[in-house]
């Protein structure tokens, strides 16, 4: 048994088992969704872990049985909005994507337990480690169109190099994927058993190979209808999905369309954008303008209202359809 501590917050606990830096997130309520005092406390652990001589390996964990983590709490962000306050929200943003950045560089092995949920903010505080352990339990999403906004935390470096247009598919309608679909995918590295995890980390806390643990078993094979994703235009690839006869697509047709239009036309363009960035860096420099402007999209606070506030999952959109939304409007959401 480790002995943890604290720093700001209890709710992110931090322990040092030989060699291993180990974090544990601690809102098991919230499925861990991370709050701003979370993320300055990694940042700041992160970075002392990072010149500490005695640390080689870093690790987080979620506590509880539900999750890693599922994302961040958007639900103060909407708050603040509707307060007049952009300036908390913008800086929270600016402090969560620094953490991305810095697990991205990191100049350890970062290893993520990818247990449980795994959603949103989660996934930027794993996806960029050196390694990715996802387990039976893993379900893995970026549903951020759903509550008006776009997939951020960087997650559109790997979502726009997964194979088959699969990171298209998830970004556009939100779906949820298992672990051997992350590893197929490049979210994750390799699997391990849930069962398992107190042996893992405390082999890497003697410095000792993880790898009798490993395991990469196969995903199920991905449909040629994913192919309705090359186009650059949401309305074609949702007349596509709809025309398709495989029942896959009509399933991604209907989420899809369910999504708020403006996010998935910018989220589209973002894709195409991220692509061809060199860097996760670079990606993170655009969400972040991409999120400044989604602070004063109406769409947010009414996703998150509907969504995670009154749950009536019935939000009203600023557009009706996807041929609403105009390519002016588009463009405006990357101006910074």
């Amino acid at each position: 048994m480790v002995d943890y501590f604290t720093a700001e917050t209890d709710q992110v606990r931090f322990a040092v088992d030989g060699r291993l830096g180990l974090i544990e997130l601690n809102r098991p309520k919230a499925i861990n969704a991370l709050t701003w005092e979370m993320v300055d406390a990694l940042n700041r652990q992160l970075d002392e872990w990072a010149e500490d001589d005695a640390i080689a390996t870093v690790a987080i964990t979620g506590a509880g049985d539900r999750g890693l983590c599922a994302g961040g709490d958007v639900r103060s962000i909407r708050e603040a909005i509707l307060a007049g306050d952009l300036e908390s929200p913008t800086n929270f943003w600016r402090d969560e994507y620094r953490l991305n950045a810095t697990i991205a560089d990191y100049p350890k092995p970062y290893v993520a337990i990818m247990d449980g949920v795994v959603m949103g903010g989660g996934v930027g505080v794993s996806v960029h480690g050196q390694v990715r352990l996802v387990t039976e339990r893993t379900k893995i999403a970026m549903p951020e169109t759903i509550i008006g906004l776009f997939p951020d935390v960087g997650a559109m470096w790997c979502l726009s190099r997964a194979p088959q247009n699969f990171g298209v598919h998830m970004a556009l309608t939100g779906t949820t994927i298992d672990g051997p679909t992350a590893i197929a995918i490049g979210f994750a590295d390799a699997q391990i058993d849930s069962q398992r995890i107190p042996e893992v980390l405390a082999t890497l806390g003697r410095g000792e190979s993880i790898d009798h643990f490993l395991s990469t078993p196969a995903a199920a094979p991905f449909g040629d209808w994913l192919q309705a994703y090359d186009s650059t235009d949401p309305v074609q690839i949702l007349r596509q999905l709809r025309a398709s006869s495989d029942p896959a697509a009509r399933t991604a047709a209907e989420d899809m369309a369910k999504r708020s239009p403006y996010s998935v036309a910018v989220t589209l363009a973002a894709l195409r954008r991220a692509a061809t960035m060199s860097s996760v860096n670079e990606v993170l420099d655009q969400d972040f303008v991409l999120g400044k402007h989604f602070l004063g999209n109406p769409d947010f606070v009414e996703g998150v209202r509907a969504q995670l506030v009154d749950k009536d999952r019935n939000p009203t959109w600023r557009h009706s359809s996807f041929d609403q939304v105009t390519d002016d409007e588009v463009a405006a959401a990357f101006e910074d």
